[in-house]
C-alpha cells in the first residue's frame, strides 16, 4: 500500500521545473536509483537548464526525492521520458506518477500525442510504473523492441523497448480533473 503523502514528513513535497542548480542534486539521485544508466553531471545540468519546461522535480524539505526528464521529438507530437528517478525516502508513494501526471499537464507538452520511453524487459519497476500511468490516464500503451543488445549496444547493453502510451488532448485531461 503506497505510504501516506498527507504524513507530515512529507507534507511540504513540491513538483516544479528543474533548473541550472539543480544539476548536482539530480546526478546524485539518479546515481542512488540503480539500474538506471548514470549519465555525466553535466548532462543532468543541460536537462535541468535547456529542457526545464519537459523536466520534473519532486522536492521535499528542500531535497530533490524525485526526477523526470524529457523532452519533445523534435518534428513531432511525442514526448520522449529519458528518466524516472524517485529516491529511497519517496518510494512507495505513487510520486513517479504523480510526476508524470504533473509533465504531461505542462503547456509545453500540450501537443504531444504520445509519450515515449525505452525499457529493457528486467526493469519491473519501471514497467509498473509506465503501466499503472497508462491505466490512470486510460491510454494504450505497446511496446517493441527498439535499440537492441547486439545491434545497437554492441553486446554491453539489454535490448531497449519503445514504449509507447497515447496520450489524451489537453481538454480530455482537464475534463478529468
Amino acid at each position: 500500500m503506497p505510504k501516506d503523502l498527507t504524513e507530515p514528513r512529507t507534507r511540504t513535497l513540491r513538483l516544479r521545473k528543474p533548473d541550472a542548480s539543480d544539476g548536482a542534486d539530480i546526478w546524485a539521485l539518479v546515481k542512488s536509483c540503480r539500474p538506471l544508466d548514470v549519465n555525466s553531471m553535466y548532462a543532468n545540468l543541460i536537462q535541468a537548464d535547456h529542457f526545464r519546461d519537459t523536466c520534473v522535480v519532486a522536492e521535499r524539505d528542500g531535497e530533490i526525492v524525485g526526477w523526470v526528464s524529457g523532452h519533445m521529438i523534435p518534428d513531432s507530437s511525442e514526448l520522449f521520458v529519458w528518466q524516472v528517478a524517485v529516491g529511497e525516502k519517496a518510494r512507495g508513494t505513487g510520486l513517479g506518477k504523480r510526476m508524470l501526471l504533473d509533465l504531461i499537464e505542462r503547456d509545453a507538452c500540450n501537443d504531444a500525442e504520445n509519450l515515449k520511453t525505452t525499457i529493457t524487459r528486467d526493469n519491473t519497476a519501471s514497467w509498473s510504473l509506465f503501466r499503472s500511468f497508462a491505466r490512470s490516464i486510460g491510454g494504450d500503451l505497446t511496446d517493441e523492441p527498439h535499440f537492441e543488445r547486439d545491434v545497437h549496444f554492441d553486446g554491453q547493453h539489454d535490448t531497449e523497448h519503445m514504449v509507447t502510451i497515447s496520450l489524451p488532448t489537453a481538454d480530455e485531461l482537464s475534463r478529468a480533473a
